[in-house]
């Protein structure tokens, strides 16, 4: 008998499972619909309900998706942060080129030469200026005195391959960094003295810091680094710290898709976590709950797993022997100084969301979060003979003053710490770099050997060594860094 009932309860929760695929599967639009047919929540990804390769997928379709107003694209009442328009812009001012929304999916621009790479000149964006209302090309949408490149920075975009990777760098780098502060900061205070420290993690120099007896700290001689020690590894400047608030942002900026977590005060975050709460919708475009939790988490992997660039050798011998010369002289010369060839990383274990987000994006203490080794999608890591894994991005992850040529800029951009000076870029990453032209950070240098020329201030010394140079090795140069390609 006993055996007969557990049958009877088998075959009804086989029913009710059956019945609830079906229902979903019966989900049928005639006429307009949205792209997203489905948001996933944080909780159910985080009790193991959905699998991480399924978290994956539904990452992918929302990098792919073509937003639409049924999805929430557009953002009438609210600019590219979370400030207010004061004036609700709708159809058919519901793009905008400047201020943004200015695409409908992120692979609108991240496509180069596949989904999640970088973008062509005609993708370019311009930072800063999502802050504003509502900025066209119309004259009197703005003061007549006022040009489009005093309100933002144009901006070529750039790729996210091998980023997962990068993100766990500079989270390895910020805790050696604040572990060096609070230990300047207790011998300071156990000697009664100043102790100036160096500021040194896997290489990379980041200049000094001083502690003083009575708790204060001289950071003026920081370098290539926020104050707060915090390495930001995404972006041109380096000022956005981990792929999830790059989704946040990014969703709002170019797309108008507002995630709940973003939107709400700090105390509601944590109901954010479900797809059925009706409480947000800060945009004032009608639809609320834009983007989960669990969809921006989903985003976030996708992101974290995407491979590594590969390298692209010739086949000629002509071609392979000026790649070699082009190797030694990229050392010779002194470009692995700031695109250092491997920096090395502990773990592969990547969790999310990251201890160093700041406010209104999810963070540990408002969830269990999730941990994806990421050795199982890059097996083949090269690793030194203390066992770090040696990650091949040709950065130091360190911003440089790069001289007048790419100082081009008169906004300066925010971060955590105040405004960053306009002659400073991040270290570019060169994997995969020459898959995605034109090149620099605003996409006006066609050539390679034009990027090269165009550096100045910190790589001064080496920029003059290249112009230096025969014609030949200055090709050669040319030649090596056209391996760094995306292996499709």
């Amino acid at each position: 008998m006993k055996i007969f009932w557990n049958l009877i309860l088998i075959f009804i929760i086989s029913t009710i499972t059956l019945s609830c695929i079906e229902s979903e599967e019966k989900v049928i639009y005639i006429g307009d619909e949205p792209s997203i047919k489905k948001h996933i929540s944080q909780s159910d990804i985080e009790s193991g309900l959905i699998s991480i390769e399924d978290v994956i997928k539904h990452g992918q379709d929302l990098f792919t998706a073509r937003f639409n107003s049924l999805d929430g694209f557009g953002r009438p009442l609210s600019a590219g942060d979370r400030t207010r328009r004061k004036n609700k812009k709708v159809f058919p001012e519901n793009f905008n080129r400047i201020s943004g929304p200015e695409s409908q999916a992120c692979s609108d621009c991240h496509n180069m030469p596949i989904v999640g790479g970088g973008g062509s000149n005609v993708t370019n964006v311009f930072s800063s200026a999502e802050k504003s209302p509502f900025l066209d090309f119309d004259a009197e949408s703005i003061d007549k005195d006022v040009k489009v490149s005093e309100i933002g920075n144009e901006r070529n975009t750039i790729g996210m391959f091998g980023s997962g990777l990068v993100e766990l760098l500079a989270r390895e780098m910020t805790k050696d960094l604040i572990a060096l502060r609070a230990t300047a900061e207790a011998l300071s205070i156990k000697e009664s003295r100043e102790v100036r420290i160096l500021l040194n993690t896997k290489g990379v120099n980041f200049g000094f810091l001083t502690a003083r007896p009575n708790g204060t700290i001289d950071t003026s001689e920081i370098e290539g680094v926020d104050r707060d020690l915090i390495i930001k590894p995404f972006t041109q400047k380096g000022v956005v710290v981990s792929l999830r608030v790059f989704t946040n942002n990014a969703m709002n900026h170019h797309h108008g898709m507002q995630s709940s977590e973003r939107f709400l005060d700090k105390e509601d975050v944590h109901k954010a976590m479900d797809v059925l709460s009706d409480m947000n919708d800060y945009d004032g475009d009608g639809v609320e709950n834009e983007l989960s939790s669990g969809d921006i988490t989903a985003v976030t992997l996708f992101q974290a797993t995407l491979k590594i660039p590969g390298r692209v050798f010739p086949f000629s011998k002509k071609e392979k022997n000026a790649v070699k010369n082009g190797e030694n002289l990229f050392r010779e010369v002194g470009c692995n100084s700031c695109h250092m060839e491997y920096l090395p990383l502990k773990s592969l274990d990547f969790t999310d969301p990251s201890p160093f987000n700041p406010k209104n994006h999810l963070s540990p203490d408002d969830t269990a979060g999730i941990s994806v080794n990421l050795g199982e999608f890059f097996p083949d890591l090269k690793r030194d003979s203390d066992g770090n894994y040696l990650i091949p991005l040709f950065s130091d992850l360190k911003r440089h003053a790069m001289g007048g040529n790419l100082n081009n800029e008169k906004v300066k951009q925010l971060s955590s710490r105040g405004k960053i000076d306009t002659d400073q870029w991040m270290t570019k990453k060169l994997w995969g770099f020459a898959s995605e032209p034109p090149f620099l950070h605003h996409g006006r240098a066609t050539l390679i050997s034009e990027a090269i020329l165009m550096h100045g201030g910190d790589s001064e010394e080496s920029r003059v060594k290249y112009q230096q140079l025969s014609a030949y090795d200055k090709a050669s140069i040319v030649e090596y860094l056209n391996t760094f390609q995306i292996n499709e």
